[in-house]
C-alpha cells in the first residue's frame, strides 16, 4: 500500500472519466454498470488526491466541480502547465490519446492512465509507448480485466496446466464494436493464455449500425478466427445487432472455462464443476488499477503489464479490417505496408 499522497488530474469529465450520468444517458449506459470510473477509483484511494479536471464541456466541468471541488480547466494543456500532477487519467475519445499522452510525457507526468482503445492507428500507439519510455513515464491502458483477481487466478490456472492442453478459445459479445469492446476481449485472451495473436481471418459486420458515440465514429463488429502462438484457434462472434453478453470460453484437454464478466465457471470432462464468484463488490477493477498505480508511484512494486500489450491488441483489430478487404484471407501479424495505416474509428 502506497504511503505517500500523489496528485491526480482527469482529462475528459464524461461517463467513465467523471462518472457523469448525464453523459452516460447520451450513450444509453449507466455508471452503476461500469467496472469502476476514474473519478471513483481516485476518490476510493486514500493515497491519491484529485486536484484537477479538464473538459471542453461547461456542464461537465460544473458538475465535476460541484461534486469534487477540484480545479477545472477547459484546456487540458493549461491544466498540465499549472498543476503539479503525478497521475493523469485520459478519459477522452481515442483520436486525441496520442496528443495528450505525448504532452503528459513531455511534462514529466509519472503515470498516464489512458482509456482504451489505445489509439486509432498502430503508429500512434507505438509513438505513445516510445514517448513514455523516453520520459520514464508509466503508460497504463484501461483494459480492466488486467486488474481483476479472477482473471489473474484463471491465467495461473491455465498456465499451470490445470485445464490440460489448451485446444481452443471462443469469444462472443453483442453490439459489435471490435475497437471498443473487442479490445477488452482480445486483451483478456492474450493475458489469460499468455499467448500472442499470430494471424487473423476476419469478416466485418457491415450492417451499418449507428455508433452511440456519434456519427463521426464507425466501429463495426464482425466474425472470424485468430490463431494464437503455439496453434490454438480463437473463434470470434461479435455482430453489430447481437444481444448476447460478453463471454469467453477456454477449452482444454481436461475441461473448459466460461467467463466474460466477473465470475468464472469451470466444467471438467470428468463431470466435476466449480465456480469462482465475482469480486466486484469488494473493489472494482479500476479501484485495483489505481491501487497498483499508487504502489508503483511509491516504489513498492513493479507494474504488472506493459502498454505494448495494448498495441498488440490494436494490431489484431486492424488485422480484422485488413482480412475483410481480402475476403477473409489469413492476415499475419505484425502487419506491414498499407495495413499498418488502417484506422480503428472507435470512440
Amino acid at each position: 500500500m502506497a504511503s505517500s499522497t500523489y496528485n491526480a488530474g482527469i482529462i475528459g469529465l464524461g461517463f467513465i472519466g467523471a462518472a457523469d450520468q448525464i453523459s452516460g444517458d447520451a450513450l444509453g449506459q449507466q455508471v452503476k454498470d461500469l467496472d469502476g470510473t476514474h473519478l471513483h477509483a481516485i476518490e476510493n484511494n486514500p493515497c491519491i488526491k484529485l486536484v484537477a479536471g479538464s473538459s471542453r464541456d461547461d456542464g461537465r466541468r460544473n458538475r465535476f466541480y460541484d461534486r469534487t471541488g477540484a480545479h477545472t480547466y477547459s484546456d487540458w494543456q493549461e491544466m498540465l502547465d499549472k498543476e503539479d500532477l503525478d497521475l493523469v487519467c485520459i478519459a477522452t475519445y481515442a483520436p486525441v490519446h496520442k496528443e495528450i499522452t505525448v504532452a503528459c510525457a513531455d511534462h514529466g507526468i509519472r503515470v498516464i492512465f489512458c482509456e482504451k482503445p489505445i489509439a486509432p492507428y498502430i503508429c500512434d500507439a507505438e509513438h505513445m509507448v516510445q514517448a513514455c519510455k523516453k520520459s520514464g513515464s508509466l503508460l497504463v491502458i484501461n483494459h480492466n480485466r488486467r486488474f481483476n483477481p479472477n482473471y489473474h487466478r484463471l491465467r495461473d490456472f491455465i498456465v499451470s496446466g490445470q485445464l490440460g492442453d489448451l485446444t481452443s478459445v471462443n469469444a462472443q459479445w453483442g453490439n459489435g464494436r471490435l475497437g471498443n469492446v473487442g479490445t477488452h476481449v482480445f486483451d483478456a485472451i492474450c493475458m489469460v493464455t499468455g499467448l500472442r495473436i499470430e494471424a487473423v481471418s476476419g469478416t466485418l459486420d457491415l450492417a451499418g449500425k449507428p455508433d452511440c458515440r456519434g456519427s463521426q465514429f464507425r466501429d463495426p463488429g464482425g466474425w472470424g478466427l485468430m490463431q494464437l502462438s503455439g496453434g490454438p484457434i480463437v473463434t470470434v462472434d461479435a455482430s453489430d445487432y447481437g444481444k448476447v453478453p460478453i463471454s469467453i470460453s477456454f477449452q482444454g484437454s481436461k475441461g473448459r472455462v466460461f467467463t466474460g464478466g466477473d465470475d468464472v465457471i469451470i466444467e471438467y470432462w470428468n463431470g466435476e464443476r466449480e465456480q469462482w464468484p465475482g469480486l466486484r463488490k469488494e473493489a472494482t477493477s479500476m479501484d485495483r488499477a489505481v491501487t497498483e498505480i499508487g504502489n508503483y508511484l511509491d516504489g513498492s512494486t513493479c507494474f504488472s503489464f506493459q502498454a505494448e500489450e495494448a498495441v498488440h491488441v490494436l494490431e489484431a483489430i486492424a488485422a480484422f479490417h485488413a482480412s475483410d478487404k481480402c475476403l477473409g484471407a489469413w492476415t499475419k501479424l505484425p502487419l506491414s505496408g498499407e495495413d499498418r495505416k488502417i484506422k480503428i474509428n472507435s470512440g
